[in-house]
């Protein structure tokens, strides 16, 4: 089983390491946009309680919401700043989902590179004298060169998971704190 595993990743050539790169950065955006779109990061329940009901604001000093209520009651006359800095803030929480996009379009596109590639190297062996290629020869050249679609394919199905995953999460934050930035500009007029 290691052996055969170890032969896709020798299969997919050298496009093996920009397929590494895809799939490293895809892991760690969506790791790191996880841990940073927690719920207490954004808006801890304390805070959300307060807002709604209208009593002192408290806690959560380095949330979302927390900064957003702390630039209202600083801009407490200019309405049109206070939203257009919620909508700052929000374009913050889509910090790096962008280029899940980009890897999730871009791996199986590098992975069919590898595959045609490797399939030129696989016809170009066919035998002069015969005009056929060596059966077995033939049967695991393109087994191989098909290894470097099925990584970038593997890379690409969690990328596209993982940014919708992340860009729901955005919305659904997006559209509570349109909620509460309404209570909290009537708070500040």
């Amino acid at each position: 089983m290691i052996f055969a595993t170890i032969e896709v990743f020798k299969g997919a050539g050298v496009l093996i390491y920009p397929l590494a790169v895809c799939s490293g950065a895809a892991v760690f955006i969506i790791c790191e946009r996880a841990f940073a779109l927690r719920r207490a990061a954004i808006m801890p329940q304390d805070l959300v309680d307060a807002v709604i009901a209208g009593r002192p604001l408290m806690g959560g000093k380095h949330t979302v919401l927390a900064r957003i209520v702390e630039f209202a009651e600083q801009h407490k006359n200019d309405e049109g700043a206070v939203k257009a800095f919620a909508r700052l803030e929000v374009n913050r929480m889509e910090r790096g989902i962008p280029y899940l996009d980009v890897i999730y379009a871009a791996a199986p596109l590098i992975g069919l590179t590898g595959t045609v590639t490797g399939l030129l190297q696989v016809f170009s062996q066919i035998s002069p004298d015969t005009g056929l290629p060596d059966p077995v020869a033939f049967t695991k050249g393109v087994a191989l060169a098909l290894s470097a679609t099925v990584i970038g394919l593997c890379i690409a199905i969690p990328s596209l998971v993982g940014s919708g995953w992340l860009q729901r999460k955005v919305e659904n934050y997006a559209a509570q704190l349109d909620v509460l930035l309404e209570r909290i500009l009537t708070r500040t007029r």
